[in-house]
Formats: structure tokens, sequence, C-alpha cells
């Protein structure tokens, strides 16, 4: 049987992301760790948390340099964006031990896109019930910690 996740929160997130002011990821990486929600630097490549997750510890990995086109990206980025995802993994294992993860890309607006103009991989960490009313009848996402204090555990916890 299929069954469906609902993130009816997206659509004001999607509607709105071209009203915010320059690039989410550029002005992450411009930003200090701790405002920015940056888990990891890389030397081609960064992991910063979603700050309209889907689930505690949403993980999104982006080159620093900012590309809107997949195809744009040199070999080097392509491999670190992808070995930062693999470590954000042992990362969410250690700290909160997700029982599955999704990983993607959404590439252009109808593929789900919110940010258009910097590619991003997100790493979703899955529980068994993971999803429940909340979101669908109160409009309410409910998260059980803080973005920062999520950020700093998972910092933390950041493989070798």
């Amino acid at each position: 049987m299929t069954r469906q996740l609902w993130a009816p929160w997206r659509l004001e997130y999607i509607a709105s992301a071209d009203e915010q002011e320059g690039c989410v990821f550029c002005n992450a990486v411009a930003a200090s760790d701790e405002d920015g929600l940056v888990v990891h630097r890389g030397s081609a490549a960064f992991v910063l948390l979603n700050k309209f997750p889907y689930s505690s510890g949403h993980l999104m990995v982006a080159p620093l340099r900012h590309t809107g086109d997949f195809g744009e990206l040199e070999d080097g980025e392509v491999v670190e964006i992808h070995r930062l995802a693999s470590k954000g993994l042992g990362a969410l294992a250690a700290v909160y031990g997700p029982e599955g993860h999704n990983l993607g890309w959404n590439l252009g607006r109808v593929a789900g896109a919110g940010v258009l103009d910097h590619v991003h991989l997100h790493v979703v960490p899955r529980w068994a019930g993971d999803t429940n009313f909340m979101p669908v009848l109160a409009d309410v996402k409910v998260l059980p910690e803080h973005l920062e204090e999520t950020r700093r555990r998972l910092a933390d916890a950041w493989p070798g």
C-alpha cells in the first residue's frame, strides 16, 4: 500500500522563497556556523540544517560555489557533496539513531525545489511513524529540539 507524506507547510515556504534577500546558502556560508546553522564546512561544499525541516536533523549539503545547475558542478564538488552526505548519515546515527533516511536532489520548481539558484542535496532522517496529524490539521510542525541545539549536537558528533 502506498502511503502519502504530506508536508503542507512547505507550500508557504516554496511560494515565498523568491522574496528572500540573497541566496540562503550563500548567506549561510558568509555567516557564523551558529547563525547560518552550518554543521560542517568542507573545501568545496558544506552542510547546514534546513530551517523548514521534514524531521529533526534534516540536513542539506551544498557546494560553496553558487550554481543552480547540477550539470555545472565540478567533479570535486560532486564527490565532496556526496562524501559529506555520507558523513552526515554518521553524525545523525550517532546523535539520533534514525531507522532510515531519504536523500534527494530537488532540481527545478516543479520538482519541489524551494531554492532554484543554488543546488543542494537533502539528507532527511526517518523513523517509523515520524509523521503525524499536526501539520495537516493545525498547520504546525512539531520538532522536539531547537535548531540551534540540533546544529551543535550534529557538529559535535561530526565524523573525523
